[in-house]
This record gives structure tokens, sequence and C-alpha cells, in this order.
């Protein structure tokens, strides 16, 4: 990824403005071990307390890796009940990157959010009927597959 995903600007803006990145050699035997590092490239989103939350392996696009980062900020503030905060990093990615490979779980995710921040089931269905549409296929349109009962 150096050679190509690192190298994009915009990569290069949305990491400097986004997350304090850390580079671990994969045989860095302690944090290795920690984040259970067996293959390389392996990104770990962590939050402040140093919990993981998202994981990406493998050799990710720059088209791709600005969406999956922003899932996994979404996901940390989600796990952490910050259900506004999770809100806008979905609607970032799904403004911005709706043709990525991460946006079918961010409507899924969204729906959850919206759920658990109005105790409504109304983004449930929400989230099933987006997914319908726009991504039929996805594995989160299975996942989201009761909602259509609300």
């Amino acid at each position: 990824m150096d050679a190509v995903t690192y190298l994009n600007s915009k990569v290069i803006k949305f990491i400097q403005e986004n997350v304090i990145p850390l580079r671990v050699p994969f045989d860095a035997q302690t944090l290795s071990a920690d984040f259970n590092i067996k293959w390389t490239p392996s990104l770990v989103v962590l939050d402040l307390g140093g919990k993981e939350h998202h994981r990406i392996v493998g050799f990710v696009s720059a088209e791709e890796l600005i969406p999956s980062l922003l899932l996994g900020m979404g996901k940390s503030h989600f796990e952490l009940d910050q259900f506004k905060e999770a809100l806008a990093r979905l609607d970032e990615l799904l403004r911005n990157y709706p043709e990525s490979t991460s946006a079918p779980e961010a409507v899924f995710l969204r729906g959850v959010c919206g759920y658990k921040s109005t105790h409504s089931p109304k983004p449930l269905k929400e989230s099933y009927e987006y997914l319908k549409a726009k991504y039929p296929e996805s594995e989160w349109m299975k996942r989201a597959y009761p909602y259509q009962l609300l």
C-alpha cells in the first residue's frame, strides 16, 4: 500500500485530518500479539482507549481506504453509544462514497444507530428498504431482512 494507496493525496489529507496513524512492523512481538496481527497490511481502528472497533486486512485501494476508515470511525462511535457522531461519519461515507464496498454496512449500521438513538423502528425499516433498492445482493441486505417485517 506504500507504493499506491498511501501516496494518494486524498488519503494523505484524510489521514492527517482524521486519524492518528501508527505503523507497527508485523514482527513487533508485543503489539502484533496484542492486536493479533497475522498478515500485512493490517489496519486496526482503535478508540482513544485503545479498544479495537474495525479491522482491514490486505491491500486496500485509495478509493476504498477512506470509506473503510470512515466506517471504522462510525463503528467506534456506535460502540461507544455516541450515535450522533456515528451517524455523521456514516452519512459522510454514504454521501461521498456510495459505491464503495463499505457502503452497505454503513447503511445497515445507520439504521441501527437511528433505532438505538430514537427507539423507533422506522430507521431499521428505512435501512432495509435502502439496502433492498441499492445493494440487494449484499451481505448486509441479508442481515437486515427481518426489518422488512417492521
